[in-house]
């Protein structure tokens, strides 16, 4: 069997982040699950030779690179469409959400979340115009949904009208460099980024869904209220709309006490969750929230919002959950999480046991019965 696959969020570099995370682990699983099929890829830009997972991938440039609205309608209902027309694959794989509707092949598409449905305000004029128009018709147009959380399939049953059994939920998972950290290097950490001090640990990028004003107030009133003398490590690239993120920054009375360190490399990343007194992952609404799951399989308790698929992710006991539109309940948290070791304990043991439910190689065994269905026609 020939399978197209839209690889658009297998960038160049370090640059994965949930999204494309999910497309590679969950390919590099099915490529070496499956090596009696052929997969081809279909890229938008030159593409980074670690990317082509296994002698049964075939890699394909299609243009325009597709990072622009106007760009997007030319890749996929245009240079997509039309590669699927001359080489007829069995199924079209689309991993990032995105599709096209100018074709008879049958597709599998993944859906992360529909953000843009409750936070309207957060997307460009342009984008959000898109998402409005074409992500409904993509989920009709589908022959299988895959949804990266139960309660992302079910937001798009009640916003979309889609039957529950066309949908299938694929969860994320984290791999095997995500572990707990020796003594050693969880103290060599807190050495190189706060001088000794304990921490709080955001990861995410820098946008307004992700919460980060109302982080910055809760540690600030924390600090002030418990004189704890622990630091918050903001960890993440600087996405879209984040000004009001470092004018609240600005305005701390702890600014000292808060430190930006921007993107970090992965090996980086497990070591900051490791050393971590806590994760503080606080977003108005996710459709998974890899980074919830990244830290309990590094030992790290969690803190983390009460909304969407996070009580979900996060599983049984397994976090400290707060109202996100509450700068009192995160302050409460993170104060509960500081004073009690037991309780941090606590934490840890239950994210360990959530962690056991999560598998790249399921993912894509699941993946991979979609694939089959759409095939079949079922």
């Amino acid at each position: 069997m020939h399978i197209a696959v839209n690889v658009r969020f297998l960038l160049p570099g370090d640059k994965l982040e949930g999204i494309g995370r999910f497309t590679l682990e969950t390919l590099r699983e099915l490529v070496r699950q499956h090596p009696e099929h052929t997969f081809h890829f279909l890229f938008d830009r030159p593409f980074d030779a670690r990317y082509v997972l296994g002698p049964n991938v075939v890699p394909h440039v299609l243009k325009p690179p597709a990072r622009h609205v106007l760009l997007w309608l030319a890749w996929f209902e245009v240079a997509v469409a039309r590669w699927l027309a001359r080489h007829r694959p069995a199924v079209l794989l689309s991993p990032d959400g995105y599709t096209t509707l100018r074709t008879r092949v049958p597709r599998v598409t993944v859906l992360h979340d529909l953000a843009f449905e409750h936070f309207p305000q957060d997307v460009d004029r342009l984008s959000l115009a898109y998402y409005r128009y074409f992500t409904p018709r993509f989920a009709r147009a589908s022959a299988r949904l895959v949804a990266v959380s139960e309660a992302t399939k079910q937001d798009v049953v009640a916003r979309y009208n889609i039957a529950p059994d066309r949908i299938s939920v694929v969860y994320n998972a984290v791999d095997a460099r995500f572990q707990p950290q020796p003594e050693a290097v969880r103290q060599a950490t807190r050495e190189r980024y706060t001088a000794g001090h304990p921490y709080y640990l955001f990861v995410g990028a820098l946008q307004p869904r992700k919460n980060l004003q109302s982080l910055l107030r809760a540690f600030d009133a924390f600090k002030t209220a418990t004189g704890s003398a622990a630091r918050l490590l903001v960890v993440g690239r600087t996405a879209w709309k984040a000004g009001p993120i470092f004018e609240v920054y600005q305005g701390l009375r702890h600014r000292a006490a808060v430190h930006l360190t921007g993107r970090v490399t992965d090996e980086e990343l497990v070591q900051l969750y490791a050393a971590a007194r806590a994760t503080c992952y606080v977003p108005y609404f996710e459709g998974f929230g890899i980074p919830v799951i990244e830290a309990q399989a590094c030992g790290s308790p969690v803190i983390t919002s009460d909304c969407s698929s996070l009580p979900e992710v996060a599983g049984p006991g397994g976090a400290c959950l707060v109202d996100p539109y509450s700068v009192g309940s995160i302050t409460g948290g993170l104060a509960r999480v500081e004073e009690s070791e037991a309780y941090r304990q606590q934490l840890i043991a239950a994210g360990f046991r959530n962690g056991q439910r999560f598998s790249w190689a399921e993912s894509a065994r699941r993946l991979w019965q979609e694939i089959e269905r759409a095939a079949d026609g079922r």
